[in-house]
């Protein structure tokens, strides 16, 4: 598996919308994504896309759908977010396939 760890910095009063747009993002190749709301104050969201392959992740990276998608989300950014990509190579999820976590 492959993917990035990315940083967000929302816009005040846009984290709904940011929200919403990534809710309904479900890329081909992808296995997994997650957010985090981090306790520090360096960014307002972190998150992790766990894709099948390097190939996968590229192939979404370079899609028309995801551009469209990644400057939906700048609307909503005060800057371009920063990644790191790399291959997964050890991890374990204890909830099954689809499963939607909700806090």
């Amino acid at each position: 598996m492959y993917g990035t760890i990315f940083n967000l910095n929302v816009k005040s009063g846009h984290e709904d919308a940011l929200l919403e747009i990534m809710d309904g993002n479900a890329p081909k190749g992808g296995v997994a994504w997650l957010l985090m709301k981090p306790d520090d104050s360096k960014s307002d969201f972190i998150g992790v896309a766990v894709f099948e392959s390097k190939e996968a992740h590229v192939a979404n990276a370079q899609s028309p759908e995801q551009n469209e998608t990644f400057n939906q989300l700048m609307e909503h950014l005060e800057s371009e977010p920063s990644w790191t990509d790399g291959k997964y190579i050890r991890g374990a999820f204890h909830w099954g396939y689809g499963h939607t976590y909700e806090s």
